[in-house]
């Protein structure tokens, strides 16, 4: 409802299986405290994290980690400052720069997450994420605070997870506590990243792909 502006809310009920709009806007009320069409006006990223509760129904994947080497990536960032759970609201306003700008097409330009912290490790409002797309040259000062910054090129180890984003911590902790101790890689210091190779609603929940990075010498 957020992020796919031009479908109606009646579709989005039929979508969901719902015989009627009305029963689909008390379901939602019920479960996430607002109604659709305030959901969609003003959402309550917060309220709906932790409301909404992933059901993960595939096997447990394997934990198959590659190495690779990435040139350096220039990308554009709106830069997340704040509690874990309120990345949707920043991801909300990067997808709007991107669709008034055209700077950074999502279909043929690379989106990643560049994380800083451990959102369990940190206190919210310490907790640093950084919403990426893919550029060809500088962007310019905008009202979006959208700024340049660089993915480093260099050695990473890689592993590819499938399923919910809710879910891509457990890669990023086998990256960290298992894989690389038992390696004998060090590691680099430059940040861990995402690529999102699709996103939800285009493809299933199930379906969503995105790759961990992890720097190491």
């Amino acid at each position: 409802m957020v992020f796919q502006e031009d479908k109606s809310i009646i579709n989005i009920a039929m979508t969901a299986r719902f015989e009627y709009p009305e029963s689909f806007s008390r379901a939602f009320k019920k479960r996430f405290f607002q109604s659709p069409t305030e959901f969609r006006n003003q959402p309550n990223w917060l309220l709906w994290h932790q409301a909404y509760q992933p059901i993960e129904n595939r096997m447990e994947q394997m934990m198959d980690v590659k190495i690779t080497q990435l040139e350096t990536i220039n990308v554009a960032v709106l830069e997340h400052h704040g509690a874990a759970e309120k990345v949707m609201e920043t991801a909300g306003k990067f997808i709007q720069w991107r669709k008034q700008t055209g700077l950074s097409p999502v279909l043929t330009s690379r989106t990643f997450g560049i994380i800083y912290h451990d959102p369990d490790e940190v206190p919210a409002d310490a907790f640093r994420f950084d919403i990426a797309g893919e550029v060809n040259e500088p962007i310019e000062q905008n009202d979006f605070s959208v700024v340049n910054k660089q993915i480093a090129g260099g050695r990473y180890a890689v592993i590819r997870h499938l399923g919910s984003h809710d879910h891509l911590g457990k890669a990023v902790y086998y990256l960290y506590g298992t894989w690389l101790p038992q390696s004998g890689e060090e590691l680099r210091d430059e940040p861990c990243f995402f690529h999102y190779q699709n996103f939800f609603p285009e493809v299933e929940e199930h379906q969503l792909i995105t790759d961990v990075y992890l720097p190491i010498n």
